[in-house]
């Protein structure tokens, strides 16, 4: 049977009982912690991969990705601009918009809201709103009715359901005999939506038709919204659209709006796992600790070995095999705990919230309300990588200096 004798003195090495205590609890303490090591870089990295999918699914979702209006008066015609834009490349869909800021009151609670002017059917083409109603649908805003969509989060702070009233105050005045007066005007609660993030606070959808009356724009809208194949390009795709158009537009993007949430999770990425990875060196240090540590133990078996002719590049492979073997034991559990861990992080911490009555994460001050988790694989992959690596590398130095042990040095005090 084929054994190649460095690596069989290494497993050796690794396997039995040493009579220094000390060291065999310095190796546990090597393997433990790349273990854990590797095993919170999974798990952060996941999870700040899953605040990226959020973001792009559920925030981006329900923002447009790019805007164009009109500088300081209603956009006019703008089914035509309509029809020029969605034969433009990379565009999925647009859709008219007419917005507003104001207040919505019910029984003295008062809170600020964005009341956005949709046309159903075209939103649908642009937005996830419909796959998130939690009661009511997009088709229940008609026309005249004067029905309005909160976000769910709102409705419950406002104490409001379906079928209930609710009054609009908007920030502009009314003058009549009874002096100067805000404007009012009451909708009826047909539909909530829900996606769990702060947007659930603070928008609210009523028909383009009803928001043009209020705000008294009888022609036009406040602008088209705009849908892109692929986000990233938003920027690009816009100011292209704009410059096709031969019009002087006001273009925005996501970006603007969103792009420095974005911007903050990549870069807490970057810097949350360049942090975790001094976790995986210090285990590594440990093992460079532990194979000095076992040198010297081993200088009388070192010269032994020597002297029955074993070579200085043999005597280095026993080591750096022993080191190799702390480090992919170590590795390889971390992968299997970080795995299994990235896996079921969002549903063991909403047990953790159920089981104590407490919420980590609210929907009024964070951007969503529960902690995702998205494993990649390429993470785990270059994670895995890098920690054997690192841990082979360990293993140089110590391998080195046993293979540099001289056999009647070591043997003359013994």
């Amino acid at each position: 049977m084929f054994r190649p004798f460095s690596i069989y003195v290494g497993l050796r090495y690794t396997a039995a009982k040493r009579s220094n205590n000390f060291i065999s609890f310095i190796s546990l303490v090597s393997m433990l912690g790349l273990m854990l090591g590797v095993a919170a870089l999974i798990v952060v990295l996941s999870v700040m991969n899953g605040f990226d999918r959020e973001l792009k699914d559920r925030i981006l979702g329900m923002v447009p990705h790019g805007t164009i209006s009109d500088y300081g008066q209603p956009l006019q015609n703008w089914q035509a601009i309509a029809a020029q834009v969605d034969k433009q490349a990379g565009v999925v869909g647009s859709a008219p918009y007419i917005q507003a800021q104001g207040m919505l009151t019910n029984r003295g609670v008062v809170r600020g809201v964005m009341i956005n002017g949709i046309d159903p059917e075209l939103e649908r083409k642009i937005s996830i709103l419909d796959d998130h109603m939690k009661a009511g649908s997009l088709d229940q805003l008609q026309p005249k009715e004067y029905g309005i969509i909160l976000g769910a989060l709102l409705a419950r702070s406002m104490g409001v359901a379906v079928g209930d009233k609710i009054t609009l105050v908007l920030p502009e005045a009314s003058i009549s005999v009874a002096g100067v007066i805000p404007r009012l005007k009451r909708f009826t609660v047909v539909g909530l939506f829900e996606v769990g993030a702060e947007l659930d606070a603070s928008l609210a959808y009523i028909h383009i038709s009803d928001a043009a009356r209020i705000k008294r724009m009888p022609d036009g809208v406040d602008g088209l919204r705009l849908q892109f194949d692929n986000l990233f390009e938003a920027p690009y795709r816009i100011r292209q659209i704009i410059t096709d158009t031969g019009e002087l537009y006001r273009a925005s993007d996501w970006t603007r709006t969103h792009g420095n949430l974005f911007q903050a999770i990549q870069l807490e990425k970057k810097m949350i796992g360049l942090l975790l990875f001094l976790i995986v060196f210090v285990a590594a240090f440990n093992i460079v600790s532990t194979l000095v540590m076992v040198v010297t133990d081993k200088k009388a078996d070192i010269a032994i070995l020597r002297t029955l002719g074993a070579t200085p590049g043999c005597i280095m492979r026993i080591f750096m095999v022993q080191g190799t073997v702390i480090g992919v034991m170590g590795t390889m559990l971390g992968t299997l705990l970080g795995v299994v861990l990235a896996l079921t992080v969002t549903d063991l911490i909403a047990w953790v919230e159920n089981t104590l009555g407490i919420q980590f994460l609210s929907a009024e001050v964070y951007f969503i309300s529960y902690l995702p988790s998205q494993l990649r694989v390429e993470d785990v992959l270059v994670i895995t990588g890098v920690a054997l690596s690192i841990s082979f590398l360990a293993t140089l130095y110590p391998a080195w200096r046993a293979s540099k042990t001289q056999p009647a040095e070591a043997l003359r005090y013994e």
